[in-house]
C-alpha cells in the first residue's frame, strides 16, 4: 500500500509518501511545500494544488491521508487553513483517490503514545519508527505521522477492528 499524507498549511504544507510492504513501512519521499511570504494567498493555493498533483503523478499513491480540521480561535486562520486543505484535497479528489481524515490528537496518540505530544516529540518518533538518518522538518514530520497513523489504522480496519473515516 502506498499513501500520500498531507499536513496542510498556506505557507508550509507538509507531505509524505509512505509505502507498506508486509509489515515494513518506508518513507519514499517527504518534504514541505514552501510558499514565499510575498506570494498572494491565491498563488499559494495554486502552488499547493499543482505540487500535490505532481507528487500524485510521480509516486502513484493508492489513497490520501490528511490531518483533520483543528480548532483555532481566529476565524481568519481557520479560513486560511481550510483553503489550503481544500487545494490539497481537490488535487487528490480530482485523481479519484480516496481521502481519509485523522484528528491531530489521534495522530499524536498513534505515533508518540499521547495525544498532547509536542511537535519535536512527533518528529523524533517518526525518525525512530521509520529509521530515518535525520529528523525531518516539523511540517514533513507531521505528514509522516499522519501517514503512519493511516497505515496502522488500515491494518486494523482490514481485521474489522476499526473503520476508516472517509471524506
Amino acid at each position: 500500500m502506498r499513501v500520500l499524507a498531507i499536513d496542510p498549511s498556506l505557507r508550509g504544507t507538509g507531505f509524505a509518501i509512505l509505502e507498506k510492504t508486509g509489515v515494513k513501512v518506508r518513507a519514499v519521499t517527504y518534504g514541505t511545500i514552501r510558499n514565499r511570504a510575498d506570494l498572494l494567498p491565491s498563488g499559494c493555493l495554486v502552488a499547493i494544488h499543482e505540487r500535490i498533483c505532481d507528487i500524485i503523478r510521480e509516486h502513484a499513491p493508492e489513497c490520501v491521508a490528511v490531518e483533520g480540521i483543528i480548532f483555532v480561535q481566529s476565524h481568519r486562520i481557520a479560513i486560511t487553513l481550510g483553503a489550503a486543505r481544500g487545494a490539497a484535497l481537490l488535487a487528490a479528489a480530482g485523481r479519484g483517490l480516496p481521502i481519509y481524515e485523522y484528528a491531530p490528537r489521534r495522530v499524536k496518540q498513534s505515533v508518540v503514545g499521547k495525544g498532547g505530544a509536542q511537535k519535536n516529540q512527533v518528529a523524533f518518533m517518526v525518525r525512530a519508527l521509520l529509521g530515518l538518518t535525520e529528523t525531518p522538518p516539523a511540517d514533513a514530520a507531521d505528514a509522516l505521522a499522519i501517514g503512519l497513523t493511516h497505515l496502522q489504522t488500515a491494518a486494523t480496519a482490514t481485521r474489522g477492528i476499526a473503520p476508516l473515516v472517509r471524506i
